[in-house]
């Protein structure tokens, strides 16, 4: 497995060091004081939000000091935050009045002199900003494979801020099908079946937390975080989850708001439901909330009853498809946020910013899934899964698209964001979680060229190698030829992509780091591309 470079200081000896797997046990964490390190989040020009978890038993105070320097030598804040086992012991306190675009170090103290690890954060630049780099990374399945890309990440001196796309953790038992056998043993997650009540979503987060690869990129990166369906139950929606049995798991409204406290706990943020942050004139970033505000319900059901009953399959699809899937009223977010958006879309332009940057869920480019062949799992395609290859040849003649659950279930909506980003003048650009796969798409309609997209590949969460362990290369040339704006696809691999954004350009790095094998510090490979400001189309 080669160390890979490219031109980037990845990793030195010493952070290798730092970061070699506990061998046949699971992670340790203390059961009092400081239990789970430190992070920031939602950084802006002149305040970042800092998080610590502090386990006194009761209600307890910490000093907040931020410095210049990791000595602590220049310290140029101080504040007090309140802890209380109300909210888990978890503290997120907003830390303002700093300087644009400057690295800070901080650090929490407890009454007893007890002090946290020491974090590393920065604010967002103001004014004009020549180049700024992001790392960003989504779905961390605890049960599939270990954080390498974490560790990856965090030990880069090149990037400047986290992104997470969401399903940061996963909510199903860990002895879900797809488990890596011992894994979760290993590495302690907790508890064993799937999280519903508030105090085991709790247990899930400090499980996860405890690890120590995303333990260290929150200590050394400010992060940007949204949530998927994971965080609350697969597949969810505004009124309910394709996961959640109401009968047995209580009122989706109840389970929701509970998934949503914990992340606000667990999270270096303060934010609302969806928001904006500036990166000076070159950049804005726009933080979606596209699964539980406004987003109607998938309508996979309506396939499921489609195939399930006796009669033409394909006048049924074909009606689905302009009737029902074709609902102007169909949404992914509501009416108030598309609203922000587009206003927000065009205040950036009109501002002379170069870059509209949108993070958001799932894959918004329409895509079309070809029908498995005989190449994409070894020893062809079995008798079982025949079904599915049917199923699938019946969709594709229908001209249904790859996921229900993606934009292309919602395409009303998705008509209306290309409009806005199209009256704004937007250089639009896509960071997209949730498919597992790495994909980059020109993002276009009738009308033209909108802007690209760049979905990354998992951070451990199986992808397309799971289901089909045949030809990964050939998987991604047939999905390909299926979808001329998909321009670039990788089929097979974990890890997480870059961002290095400038006034002329933006170019992508996808950097490919295993998470099978044990923790491990080594890249095997990465893939680049790029988009030249004003062209809203990848050069590949």
């Amino acid at each position: 497995m080669a160390f890979v470079n490219t031109r980037r200081r990845f990793l030195s000896g010493a952070a290798g060091l730092a970061i070699i797997a506990l061998p046949g046990r699971a992670f340790a964490t203390p059961v009092s004081g400081f239990t789970h390190g430190v992070a920031s989040g939602d950084p802006r020009q002149t305040g970042i939000v800092l998080w610590t978890r502090y386990v006194s038993g009761g209600l307890a105070r910490l000093r907040v000091e931020v410095a210049e320097d990791a000595a602590f030598a220049r310290i140029i804040s101080t504040s007090e935050a309140e802890v209380t086992p109300a909210y888990d012991s978890c503290v997120c306190t907003l830390v303002d009045n700093l300087q644009p675009g400057r690295w800070y170090h901080y650090r929490f103290i407890a009454s007893d002199g007890a002090a946290s690890p020491i974090g590393r954060t920065r604010t967002l630049p103001e004014g004009d900003t020549q180049s700024f780099r992001i790392a960003v990374l989504g779905c961390s399945n605890g049960t599939s494979g270990w954080f390498n890309a974490y560790a990856h990440a965090a030990a880069r001196e090149d990037i400047d801020l986290a992104i997470h796309t969401g399903d940061y953790i996963y909510e199903s038992p860990v002895t879900r099908p797809d488990a890596q056998p011992g894994l979760a043993t290993l590495r302690g997650l907790a508890p064993p079946g799937e999280i519903v009540q508030l105090a085991e979503y709790r247990q899930r987060y400090a499980s996860y937390r405890a690890d120590p690869d995303l333990a260290e990129l929150h200590r050394r990166l400010p992060m940007i975080a949204v949530w998927d369906d994971h965080e609350s139950a697969n597949n969810s929606w505004q009124d309910g989850a394709s996961a959640h049995d109401a009968a047995t798991e209580g009122a989706w409204s109840a389970r929701k708001a509970t998934g949503m406290r914990a992340w606000r706990e667990w999270m270096p943020a303060q934010s609302d439901w969806y928001g904006s942050h500036r990166i000076g004139n070159l950049a804005t970033l726009y933080r979606l909330e596209t699964r539980l505000l406004g987003r109607s319900r998938q309508l996979d059901d309506e396939l499921d009853a489609i195939f399930a009953a006796s009669g033409d399959i394909g006048g049924a699809l074909t009606a689905l498809r302009d009737g029902a899937l074709a609902d102007p009223a169909r949404a992914m977010m509501n009416a108030e946020q598309e609203q922000w958006l587009a206003s927000g879309l065009k205040a950036s332009v009109d501002a002379g910013v170069r870059w509209q940057i949108l993070i958001q869920q799932v894959i918004m480019a329409a895509t079309r899934a070809p029908t498995p062949s005989a190449a994409w799992i070894s020893g062809g395609i079995p008798p079982a899964i025949q079904p599915e290859v049917g199923r699938r040849a019946s969709l594709n003649a229908a001209g249904m698209p790859y996921s229900m659950d993606k934009w292309d279930g919602y395409p009303a909506a998705r008509t209306r964001m290309y409009d806005a980003a199209r009256r704004a003048g937007a250089n639009l650009v896509t960071l997209t979680g949730d498919s597992h796969n790495a994909w980059a798409f020109d993002l276009a309609d009738d009308a033209g060229t909108i802007g690209v997209e760049f979905a990354g590949q998992s951070v451990s969460s199986h992808g397309f190698e799971r289901r089909f362990n045949g030809d990964a290369a050939r998987i991604a040339s047939d999905f390909m030829a299926a979808n001329p704006n998909l321009k670039w696809m990788d089929a097979s691999q974990r890890g997480y992509f870059t961002l290095d954004i400038r006034k002329d350009r933006i170019e992508a790095e996808y950097v490919f780091v295993p998470a099978m094998g044990g923790r491990s510090p080594l890249a095997t490979g990465t893939r680049s591309m790029t988009v030249e400001h004003g062209a809203r189309q990848l050069i590949v």
